[in-house]
């Protein structure tokens, strides 16, 4: 399946602003993530506090849902989804 992954801000910083990812049906948002550390190094930093557990703030919507009101990094991937990760954002 054929997932489009969209990035903002700091993020564009660490990878390209869209991506087309193919992974394996049945995928999750975790193996996602876990494809595009394998490509972009040092997005893993940028995106989880330990293993399994995302940064404070760090968001990801799944064909604009956050994920964290689905199933968070177990959310399903569905051919044709289009994933948004939005970094922290500070100012004032």
């Amino acid at each position: 399946m054929k997932v489009s992954v969209k990035v903002f801000a700091g993020f564009r910083d660490i990878m390209e602003k869209e991506i087309l990812v193919v992974l394996p049906e049945g995928a999750r948002i975790k193996k996602l993530l876990d494809e595009l550390s394998g490509l972009y190094p040092d997005l893993e930093a940028a995106l989880f506090e330990s293993r399994d557990v995302l940064l404070p703030y760090v968001n990801i919507l799944q064909n604009g849902r956050n994920i964290y009101f689905i199933d968070n990094l177990d959310t399903a991937l569905r051919d044709g989804d289009v994933i948004a990760l939005f970094p922290p954002i500070g100012g004032g």
